[in-house]
């Protein structure tokens, strides 16, 4: 059922504004408002927090359609600040989980919400966090179906962290439209062999197909920032690539690939694996070329590596380092030699000195 977007104005005061202010017809927040919110309580936007409020209603509603939400749908946002977005998601209908690190605004959105939405303030629910420290639905407290969908005005200083993080910790997301740095759009939608392409590529690519879905200007934001703005959607509607184990392995080697990302994957990853006949090992058991780049590899050859790297660590020519601080594996460390050759085989002596020579040259 389609929900009409004209509403009847509402006479009551937002206890968010000045008084004398009054909400808007649509029930959606336009730069007065914003300003005058803000002022009313006391909050000044700061780079530390990646704050850039949204203040046009054409503009919170075309996120949301390129988002496909729809009423009845379970949706997460992050960084919702003074509820631009947040109000125009649940002006269709749909149910919101909001997670928002500044004090001040996660107490004030609940009013925001209750005095320009009172019908909807029983599908809002936001809690003071850090969107990087959220384990999983249960830090929200609320006996709601699991979130299936993300939308998002995301802090530009942490997009990527916050983005991974949203993605590990809710399995059950299937579709995902975030607006962030368009420099980060391009990273997050890149391919390989792109000059863009690196890390965050990769593991966003993990979950599924990312792809730019629009550009945003910056005159509907308040502070106008610096850069250019764009939309992200990812998809997440396939079988997952793997377990927990798995994804962190694939990570990982990753990490070390693009590292050093102008090296041979067999220089990149020798110091890491604990010596060069270690990486030619990995690179065999994945079937991929040790004279390749990081940047050359997609996903699903990344997931190779991965497995690889679980296969060798379970047979001892990989073996896990633990941070002493955390307790977790942290990468690999130097093995026994004597162990290292048993495990490849005795003919690979030879081609591990010409591993060694090979190196000298990519270094």
């Amino acid at each position: 059922m389609t929900r009409s977007r004209t509403r009847t104005p509402n006479t009551r005061l937002d206890p968010t504004l000045p008084e004398g202010v009054q909400p808007s017809e649509t029930g959606l927040l336009g730069p007065l408002e914003v300003k005058a919110i803000a002022d009313a309580l006391g909050i000044r936007p700061t780079k530390v927090l990646g704050q850039n409020f949204v203040h046009d209603a054409g503009t919170v509603r075309r996120i949301v359609r390129a988002g496909g939400v729809e009423a009845g749908d379970e949706v997460i946002e992050v960084g919702p600040g003074l509820g631009s977005l947040t109000l125009a998601i649940l002006e269709t209908g749909a149910r919101v989980r909001a997670v928002e690190i500044d004090p001040p605004l996660a107490r004030a959105l609940p009013q925001t919400v209750g005095a320009r939405m009172p019908e909807a303030a029983d599908r809002f629910h936001v809690v003071n966090a850090d969107a990087t420290k959220i384990n999983g639905v249960a830090d929200f407290g609320v006996d709601w179906p699991p979130p299936t969908k993300l939308v998002a005005n995301l802090p530009y200083n942490v997009a990527v962290p916050v983005l991974l993080a949203m993605l590990e910790r809710f399995p059950t997301l299937t579709d995902v439209l975030v607006m962030v740095q368009s420099e980060v759009a391009d990273r997050l939608a890149a391919g390989p062999g792109s000059r863009t392409y690196g890390v965050p590529s990769v593991k966003v690519a993990w979950y599924g197909q990312a792809e730019r879905a629009g550009t945003i200007g910056r005159s509907v934001f308040w502070p106008v920032p610096n850069v250019d703005s764009a939309l992200v959607r990812l998809r997440c509607d396939g079988e997952p690539r793997g377990d927990e184990d798995l994804r962190q392995a694939t990570f990982e080697v990753c990490d070390v690939a693009f590292g050093q990302r102008r090296k041979t994957l067999r220089a990149a990853l020798k110091t890491w694996a604990g010596s060069p006949a270690a990486a030619e090992a990995l690179l065999d058991v994945a079937g991929v070329e040790s004279t390749a780049r990081g940047e050359a590899l997609g996903i699903e050859e990344f997931v190779r590596l991965g497995r690889a790297v679980l296969e060798l660590r379970a047979c001892g020519v990989l073996a896990a380092r633990v941070d002493p601080r955390t307790g977790k594996s942290v990468g690999s460390s130097p093995i026994d030699q004597a162990a290292s050759t048993a495990a490849l085989g005795a003919d690979n002596g030879a081609e591990s000195a010409l591993a060694q020579q090979q190196d000298s040259a990519d270094a």
